[in-house]
């Protein structure tokens, strides 16, 4: 056969950087023809919620597949632009070409371009879109989408890809010599989590064999999260490992394991973490509008100073600066404590979510749209259908950090307080003083939701926000 003259298969990596079970790649290699490109467009990376931590980790999953296709006969180009600027390249191609590429939920920028890419491409070749993450794309039907998750997600692994029997080559610059800008601005990169499915696989492993231990009780706290959590979101986020994979390692686990318990929920905030994406995949408009029309106008006034000393860690509050201290140092925190410094952020200061949401994604490494947009809004009290929630910053600090110890490891200048002090934030001027009443503005907070809340045009409006986004495992009462 001359492979030359059979169509080329161009196999677009975009965050499902990995070989093992990775539709994209195996069905784009049955021709063993192919072309695996990544697109690096720069103003993607400085788009709603982006940051040179996210870019690092996935240059990492990027680096690691690149070494590994050297044994399928391949490499990983890189197109520098964006899907419209490829379009333009990829008509100008001599041969002819099928394109394969994973479906990605994401904030608008791409995807906005991923419309225009896949309808341009759908009725000129070839082109091979696959379901991820059990998101329904085409046909989005709440009612049966726990149903279509579990069946996508027992379906059977796909191998790793053939091997092409032609090294093609092409203009563009190899990923191996590729170095972007972005990589170069400064980031504690020693500190962050590091990408490629080797690190993933460990990870899982880890936790499988001995970290899931009393894993219910353990993410609560930072204290202990940092090591009980599987810390596998960004490799989640950036596809170094595939999400059904993980489904499949951790159930069959189950039988054998003394923490029963504690990985069945485990593998059920693998379905809560496509519930939530699901929610922007159906609805792109909640990047920058609150899931309930009424709350667009909750926060009307932004107070960039206090914004500021929030996210500099220095609001007066000991366990919410150390929160924020660690964060801006690990690219990381646990799910509590995110939820606590946004509903701060929104209840206690009253700042809108839109502001303090993409300022919040950039510090995380595990930044996936979908969830934290949808768990901005929730812990705003934006989507109309979940309860408000006000976390008690001095609540928080009692229960996860009794003894202080973790807070004086983050902010040692508290070594000498004791832990009552700590908590109240009572520490004779020597730390800075709280921007904000905790009580004050608490009550003034629950007092504007609630009455919000109990219009009938708001339950009106609720029960459509439910129909359209809410999950049907139980049954909701307004």
């Amino acid at each position: 056969m001359d492979l030359q003259n059979q169509p080329l298969d161009i196999i677009i990596l975009n965050r499902n950087i990995r070989l093992e079970d990775n539709a994209a790649f195996y069905y784009g290699s049955l021709r063993q023809n192919y072309l695996v490109l990544y697109v690096f467009d720069e103003k993607y990376w400085t788009s709603n919620g982006r940051s040179p931590r996210q870019a690092r980790f996935l240059f990492d999953c990027l680096e690691e597949l690149d070494k590994r296709l050297l044994l399928y006969n391949s490499c990983i180009y890189v197109f520098e632009g964006s899907y419209d600027a490829l379009t333009l390249w990829i008509e100008t191609y001599s041969r002819k070409t099928a394109i394969h590429l994973n479906h990605i939920t994401d904030t608008d920028y791409l995807t906005q371009q991923l419309k225009k890419f896949k309808t341009h491409h759908s009725k000129r070749r070839e082109l091979k879109i696959y379901r991820d993450f059990g998101i329904q794309v085409d046909n989005i039907n709440r009612d049966s989408w726990s149903k279509d998750w579990n069946e996508l997600m027992r379906s059977p692994l796909l191998p790793t890809p053939k091997v092409s029997r032609v090294k093609n080559l092409c203009s563009l610059v190899q990923f191996s010599a590729f170095k972007p800008p972005i990589l170069s601005k400064r980031q504690p990169y020693e500190t962050l989590q590091h990408g490629g499915s080797k690190e993933a696989a460990d990870l899982l492993d880890t936790f499988l064999t001995g970290r899931c231990r009393d894993y219910q009780t353990l993410i609560s706290s930072p204290r202990t999260a940092e090591y009980a959590c599987s810390r596998l979101s960004p490799h989640i986020t950036y596809g170094s490992i595939s999400l059904r994979s993980i489904y499949q390692k951790a159930t069959s686990q189950i039988p054998y394991s003394q923490n029963k318990k504690d990985l069945k929920s485990f593998i059920k905030r693998l379905y809560w973490h496509c519930h939530f994406i699901q929610k922007l995949e159906t609805e792109s408009r909640i990047e920058f509008r609150s899931m309930h029309s009424m709350c667009d106008d909750l926060r009307p006034n932004i107070d960039l100073e206090i914004i500021e000393r929030l996210f500099a860690g220095e609001t007066g509050f000991p366990f919410l600066d150390a929160c924020m201290k660690f964060l801006r140092q690990s690219g990381w925190i646990n799910f509590r404590m995110r939820a606590m410094i946004m509903s701060f952020a929104s209840y206690n200061l009253w700042q809108p979510w839109q502001v303090t949401s993409p300022m919040l994604a950039q510090l995380f490494v595990d930044y996936e749209p979908g969830i934290h947009i949808c768990q901005a809004q929730m812990q705003s009290g934006a989507t109309g259908i979940n309860l408000p929630r006000i976390y008690s910053v001095t609540k928080q600090s009692l229960d996860q950090d009794p003894n202080t110890d973790w807070i004086k490891k983050i902010l040692p200048e508290l070594q000498s307080f004791s832990p009552n002090e700590i908590h109240r934030g009572d520490l004779k001027g020597r730390y800075p003083a709280k921007i904000v009443d905790l009580e004050e503005t608490g009550k003034i907070a629950r007092d504007h939701i609630w009455s919000m809340r109990k219009d009938a045009e708001f339950k009106k409006i609720a029960r459509a926000v439910y129909m359209l986004h809410g999950s049907r495992k139980t049954s909701r009462r307004y």
